[in-house]
């Protein structure tokens, strides 16, 4: 596996990565210490739920033998769908914030946010991964646009886990009640305007700050 990172050049990536997610345990376990409460120790969950895209994406780039099956590619990258919109989840997480705290705010403010950054590059960084696999299918351009639509069906789905309080694993236990809450906000979508604002205006913000790690990347390159 180490040498398979290192030919890839994704060993520092993978050890930065890891050691983000060390920190944000690190500050989570100090929390729960310090306070004896567990209130933020559900945010571990979430990451390691944010993990999953870029650990599915990583495996198809290190195992080149998964890009020759098509049926294989297909599996892994529709898992990588299923699972994508848990990464800018735990932006939402910020709804726990309160002022009244056993913790100061500020304190708490960096707990979530260190968790919402390190599951946003888990996110991100795999996503520009499922772009270099559609690149060996499709043009530049229809891989960007397709990106852009990814981001908005993963604001959909951050919508359906926060306030339908669907998981992704609820295709498989429970799919007729997914689908018939998720077909009611499609059929009847004016009857669902929060639905639709969140699912546009994080679509928005997503896209923004993704198209700012693009801007970045350029001009380090």
């Amino acid at each position: 596996m180490l040498k398979a990172l290192k030919e890839t050049k994704r060993l520092n990536e993978t050890i930065f990565l890891g050691v983000l997610t060390l920190f944000c345990f690190g500050v989570s376990l100090f929390r729960f210490v310090y306070t004896d409460t567990k209130v933020f120790l559900f945010l571990n969950w979430n990451l390691f739920l944010a993990f999953i895209p870029w650990a599915l994406t990583s495996l198809v780039i290190i195992k080149p033998k998964f890009q020759k099956s098509r049926l294989t590619l297909i599996v892994l990258l529709g898992s990588w769908l299923l699972f994508f919109p848990n990464a800018p989840y735990i932006l939402t997480d910020l709804f726990h914030l309160r002022l009244k705290s056993s913790m100061p705010i500020w304190f708490d403010l960096i707990l979530i946010l260190s968790f919402a950054w390190t599951g946003l590059l888990f996110g991100f960084l795999s996503l520009w991964d499922f772009e270099k696999l559609l690149r060996n299918f499709m043009k530049r351009t229809y891989v960007i646009i397709i990106s852009a639509v990814l981001l908005f069906i993963g604001s959909f789905g951050i919508y359906v886990g926060r306030f339908l309080r669907w998981n992704s694993w609820d295709i498989l236990t429970e799919p007729f009640k997914l689908m018939y809450d998720i077909g009611d906000r499609f059929i009847n979508p004016f009857e669902h305007p929060r639905t639709w604002g969140m699912t546009i205006f994080m679509g928005l913000f997503l896209n923004m700050i993704y198209l700012s790690f693009r801007l970045i990347r350029k001009r380090i390159e």
